[in-house]
């Protein structure tokens, strides 16, 4: 299986056809082209469509769950779409996109999960119907287009890092378990230098293009400066880029305290024989105060 381009777009209109009329799927322009973004340059009335959303979120999510499945088919771990972990605040109001789990379950406890994913993929690409021969043809990349698909736009963006802050804070339980944000478009200067914080502070372990071209001609950021942000261009890469990240081991951390108190915590933790010991006790020391 390949990684996101505009054959995926191609195979959603495809698709969507089949329960949905190219008047739920395209913009109608004053000049009467049924077009999937408004154009650069288009000064015309408009209107909104709700229905695609809900379609194109289904379809991407499917997606990403097929292109797991290739990775993970013959090991242990099963991916669970629309999971839900309760006790670390994931419930069906507002399930997991996508997770890596050791249990094949809706309903999950956080030891059975590896990882979750927060999906915010679109389409990238403008295309057009044809009334007459209902066929469907690309007519630009999103430089083309008015549209901010995936990670171009700031308020899926937002969404996103507030789901993944309430997970973090809702229970200790939440602390092993990596997140990462899934889009097809690169992520915009103003939040790679975000991104790179959350990174670093341990709360979002990267937003992940799966979007190797998504320009037509000339190239796209392959990755932030301390890596929030990731372009795959592979299969191999994303598979070896999750590999690395189950073997870290990570434990997220959060807390404020005064330099003294930090001091104690540190005294006793160095008390231990390794380091790894004197790691986890730390760790321990910090969840208890």
């Amino acid at each position: 299986m390949i990684l996101w381009s505009k054959n995926q777009e191609r195979l959603f209109f495809d698709k969507s056809k089949n329960f949905a009329s190219h008047q739920q799927l395209f913009y109608k322009t004053d000049e009467g082209r049924y077009v999937s973004y408004w154009p650069k340059g288009y000064s015309g009335s408009k209107s909104t469509l709700q229905a695609r959303n809900s379609l194109v979120g289904n379809f991407t999510e499917k997606w990403v769950c097929d292109l797991l499945n290739s990775i993970y088919h013959d090991e242990e771990l099963y991916v669970i779409q629309q999971a839900q972990i309760p006790s670390i605040g994931i419930t069906h109001r507002s399930p997991a996109d996508i997770v890596l789990a050791t249990a094949n379950k809706k309903v999950l406890l956080p030891d059975e999960v590896k990882l979750i994913f927060e999906v915010k993929m679109s389409l990238v690409w403008n295309w057009e119907y044809d009334v007459v021969t209902s066929e469907v043809r690309e007519i630009g990349d999103y430089r083309t287009h008015q549209g901010r698909p995936s990670f171009t736009r700031s308020d899926s963006i937002l969404k996103a890092i507030g789901k993944c802050i309430d997970i973090r804070v809702s229970n200790v339980k939440s602390s092993k378990i990596p997140l990462i944000v899934l889009g097809n478009a690169p992520l915009s200067n103003g939040f790679c230098k975000k991104a790179d914080y959350l990174k670093s502070s341990g709360i979002i372990q990267g937003f992940w293009s799966l979007n190797p071209f998504p320009l037509n001609h000339g190239n796209t950021r392959k990755r932030s400066h301390k890596n929030g942000f990731v372009r795959m261009d592979n299969v191999d890469e994303l598979n070896m880029t999750l590999n690395q990240l189950f073997k870290q081991d990570l434990n997220f951390f959060s807390g404020m305290e005064n330099p003294e108190k930090l001091g104690q915590l540190i005294e006793i933790a160095d008390r231990e024989e390794s380091h790894e010991n004197k790691g986890l006790k730390f760790l321990n020391l910090l969840k208890r105060n």
